[in-house]
């Protein structure tokens, strides 16, 4: 039950654009640190494209996973009083 819970809460609109908006913002500094070097010299593989997608799926995960998490909490403990 908590599984299911846990997707319908992330599939909300507002977590959606939460996660959204720190993925590009925290993405687009981590791939810019971790790969920009790479970038700047033009040396762009299909390795490189599927490293650079996992660095903004890295922070989505983070920010969608705290957002549901004290979304739940939040809920049940107003169910509670």
């Amino acid at each position: 039950m908590y599984l299911a819970q846990f997707f319908k809460t992330a599939g909300e609109p507002a977590i959606l654009k939460r996660s959204l908006k720190v993925s590009l913002i925290v993405g687009t500094i981590l791939m810019f640190i971790n790969h920009g070097d790479k970038l700047l010299s033009s040396n762009i593989d299909a390795t490189l494209v599927i490293k650079i997608l996992m660095t903004y799926c890295v922070p989505f995960c983070v920010s969608t996973q705290a957002s549901v998490s004290a979304t739940l909490q939040s809920r049940n403990k107003a169910a509670s009083s």
